[in-house]
């Protein structure tokens, strides 16, 4: 029986080119169709989304819930809203619309206020809504920010440096914040994309590291690749990962320490964004008091090595 191929989940099927495979945010390159509106979830839409998108959505469905209660209260007759009744149309129908908002947020300032069984029923209605839809929000926020997820710095290139008596392929990270992250561990996985009976097929293979672990992630973390005759990388020349269409996915996961949860990081590099003959340079320094200093934003600084 042939043994089966690699493939950690990415396919190894390959028609034509393709952008990469993880983006630079640490999202897959998926675009997803032909699901229903059964799939979709909003708390895991409004947890994942970006802030500007978050605080858009909310601030959206508060305006569209006043203005629906607004024009209700319109339709019932903003007779029934005692201080509503402005000088035109439009006031008028803007006081329904703050009164809708003073119900929502139970604030009732109490300049307007229902009077009818119609008016009063609809207010009690909103009322509850208001109630519940902002306990929802709240909690969907605090999700947001109390949801454990890690901010590692990725050095913006790749190097390909000298290592021992060999070559190595080597990134940096670094801990952008300053909690704790406890028992980092690196996973970094090579796909190419290689011609098999004149077909295109996508290759994966494990990257394996000098250290693929450290227990604490105080000071950045170089992550090297020795490039010995065992490497899928021996021999390769910067040509041939341009042909390879390479790229590099890594996977970082670690602990951390003030939610007591493990978080994980993604990044990948493509061949353009390899530097050859280069190495990098020092981010921290020793103090005339002892204490070290780094430098997070020379992450990705390099230096050519001479020779």
């Amino acid at each position: 029986m042939q043994k089966p191929s690699f493939d950690p989940g990415l396919t190894q099927k390959y028609s034509q080119g393709l952008k990469r495979i993880i983006n630079p945010n640490g999202r897959f390159n998926v675009r997803r169709t032909g699901t229903t509106w059964r799939d979709f979830h909003p708390y895991l839409f409004l947890v994942d989304a970006p802030l500007s998108v978050f605080i858009g959505v909310i601030l959206a469905g508060y305006f569209v819930i006043n203005l629906l209660f607004a024009s209700v209260y319109w339709m019932i007759g903003v007779e029934q809203l005692h201080g509503a009744a402005a000088a035109t149309p439009f006031l008028t129908f803007m006081n329904a619309f703050f009164f809708s908002a003073h119900t929502l947020t139970t604030v009732g300032y109490g300049n307007i206020y229902p009077a009818g069984v119609a008016a009063n029923s609809i207010a009690v209605l909103e009322a509850l809504i208001g109630l519940m839809g902002f306990a929802l929000g709240t909690g969907i926020l605090f999700g947001r920010f109390s949801r454990p997820t890690a901010r590692i710095g990725y050095s913006k290139r790749m190097v390909v440096a000298p290592y021992q008596e060999i070559t190595s392929l080597q990134f940096r990270i670094v801990n952008r914040r300053p909690n704790n992250l406890l028992n980092l561990e690196a996973r970094v996985l090579l796909m190419t994309v290689q011609s098999v009976k004149d077909l295109a097929r996508r290759n994966f293979d494990i990257l394996p590291l000098e250290r693929d672990s450290v227990i604490f992630f105080p000071l950045p973390w170089t992550i090297v690749h020795p490039i010995t005759e065992t490497s899928p990388l021996y021999g390769l020349t910067a040509q041939d990962y341009d042909r390879l269409q390479l790229e590099v996915l890594i996977m970082i996961k670690g602990m951390d320490e003030t939610f007591g949860q493990t978080v994980h990081s993604r990044y990948s590099y493509r061949y353009d964004e390899i530097e050859w003959g280069a190495k990098f340079s020092p981010v921290f320094e020793v103090e005339e008091s002892g204490d070290l200093l780094l430098e997070v934003n020379r992450v990705s600084e390099i230096e050519r090595v001479i020779g």
